[in-house]
């Protein structure tokens, strides 16, 4: 199907970032946009105060929840809402609170948004989104990076039993299942190169204690000396 079928009215800079999201093509890596610093991060998970429900495509069900107004404001600023209600794809989107740009430093949201090549913004975004449906269950267990729609990797982390992270967030709700892929929520902005794509390495284990030297023998008593007679 002819790209300009799925987005009426492309821009140049648009296509090039969508392209390498629907065909699978990787853009050249670069790090996230530097004017980004990311929040801190939590050190526990920030549940929703009322769950994602599925309602038809991945954007019409975030509208309707009213967490994820920030969200689709800026998925609509970098002309990448048509992505997210395109039925013929099958994308899963890593989908950050209201309250997780809202975490951001002031001011370095809405600068991206007012930048007219929308460039970092776009970045920022497709860094949230992977070319094809992951659930939970390929999470679970495992931790390694996943390539994403800006070129770079997304760390997924799931090696810790009842834990779900993406990057530097943990996921909150998950398999969010619409008629055009699949949403993860999670409570942070991702920021690609947050964490390490490498597992940890383990701390080589101590070396055995040393055996304790043996004590010495007391020496053997001497025997009596005979007497003369």
């Amino acid at each position: 199907m002819p790209f300009k079928r799925l987005l009426p009215s492309p821009r140049s800079l648009l296509a090039a970032a969508a392209v390498s999201l629907i065909a699978g093509a990787a853009m050249a890596q670069t790090p996230a946009p530097a004017a980004l610093v990311p929040a801190p991060t939590s050190a526990a998970p920030v549940p929703l105060a009322k769950p994602l429900v599925a309602n038809t495509d991945s954007l019409t069900t975030l509208k309707l929840n009213g967490q994820f107004d920030t969200l689709v404001k800026a998925l609509t600023a970098a002309n990448l809402a048509a992505l997210f209600q395109d039925n013929s794809r099958h994308l899963t989107l890593f989908a950050p609170t209201d309250a997780a740009f809202a975490a951001l430093p002031a001011g370095q949201l809405d600068k991206m948004i007012a930048d007219p090549t929308k460039a970092d913004l776009r970045k920022l975004l497709l860094h949230h989104v992977i070319n094809a449906v992951v659930p939970a269950s390929k999470i679970k267990g495992t931790r390694g990076p996943w390539p994403t729609g800006a070129g770079d990797h997304l760390v997924l982390d799931g090696s810790t039993d009842g834990v779900l992270k993406a990057d530097n967030g943990f996921i909150v709700q998950s398999d969010v299942t619409t008629s055009n892929g699949t949403i993860q929520v999670v409570d942070e902005v991702l920021i690609a190169g947050s964490v390490a794509e490498a597992n940890p390495t383990p701390a080589p284990e101590p070396a055995p204690a040393a055996a304790p030297a043996p004590e010495p023998a007391a020496p053997a008593a001497k025997a009596p000396a005979k007497k003369k007679k």
